[in-house]
């Protein structure tokens, strides 16, 4: 009884442990194994999207799939050769009719109405706060800061030889997008060569990348920490080699960030904790797949 309790104990301090934050970036915007649904929501977009899809579009859905196999259990059994071996000769009935057009139609008008509202809040941001201009090229981002004094850098995916502890395989980027949290920023984005997609899931953003035309949406973290995201549209045999990277900090942080990549240097290292080395590339690799 002693080594039961003795163990119980230690599970819980174990478990304690592994959920409390620690002082680096935490990783929040990434699929997890046995993950069930969205990842959790980091703007007011997703929230939205979220509670379209689990508050709302779930029941109306799980409702019209319950009635649909009632009414095929229904007639599996009372209508086979065995149970109605006679059947109906008539062709017609005007009010089942009239009931299966309707009924639909009034569905798909419940769901319209709310997808509508939502469209039209992610379309565009009223008052941005900032802007973030991307670039898709075969195969890897550009990013420029036009209100930051408009500086640019191009964004590549993480070789494997260059992972370090952190990272995740085919996610993390040599240079990630860091932007501030509470911060409405609007997001324009084109294309260099062919078509690509910004898609970040955390984000609630998927907007095609389009050569000789400048899309627009809008985001605004309401967290810190790291969102991943990855092209998602075909172009080319590199394009499932195309992720994406996004730091979300505070104010402060970012203001500190923008002075240095001025220099040309894009590291967050030393920034966020003052004791924080200002390289790791030194750490042992453990990387997550």
């Amino acid at each position: 009884m002693h080594k039961v309790l003795s163990l119980f104990v230690f599970s819980l301090f174990s478990l304690a442990l592994w959920a409390t934050p620690s002082l680096a970036e935490e990783v929040v915007g990434k699929a997890h194994e046995w993950q069930l649904g969205f990842q959790p929501p980091a703007t007011p977009v997703m929230e939205q999207l979220e509670w379209l899809h689990d508050n709302y579009l779930l029941y109306i859905i799980t409702a019209v799939t319950i009635f649909v196999l009632g009414l095929l259990t229904v007639i599996v059994l009372k209508f086979n050769r065995r149970a109605n071996p006679v059947p109906s000769k008539f062709t017609h009935n005007t009010m089942i009719e009239i009931v299966w057009t309707v009924i639909p139609v009034m569905i798909l008008v419940a769901i319209a109405i709310p997808s509508l509202r939502i469209h039209y809040f992610m379309d565009r941001a009223e008052k941005p706060e900032m802007t973030l201009k991307v670039t898709g090229f075969q195969w890897y981002w550009g990013y420029e800061y036009p209100d930051q004094g408009g500086f640019t850098y191009e964004s590549y995916r993480k070789e494997d030889k260059d992972l370090v502890k952190g990272d995740t395989r085919l996610l993390s980027t040599d240079k990630p997008v860091v932007v501030p949290v509470n911060t409405t920023v609007r997001l324009l984005i084109t294309g260099s060569d062919v078509i690509h997609s910004w898609a970040i899931p955390s984000f609630g953003v998927k907007i095609d990348a389009v050569p000789g035309r400048l899309n627009e949406t809008w985001f605004r973290v309401k967290r810190p920490g790291i969102y991943y995201g990855q092209c998602s549209e075909l172009c080319g045999v590199g394009h499932g080699f195309m992720p994406i990277e996004v730091h979300a900090v505070e104010k402060d942080v970012f203001n500190a960030w923008v002075e240095r990549a001025k220099t040309g240097d894009y590291k967050l290292a030393g920034l966020m904790n003052p004791q924080e080395p200002v390289s790791n590339e030194s750490s042992p690799a453990k990387v997550e797949k």
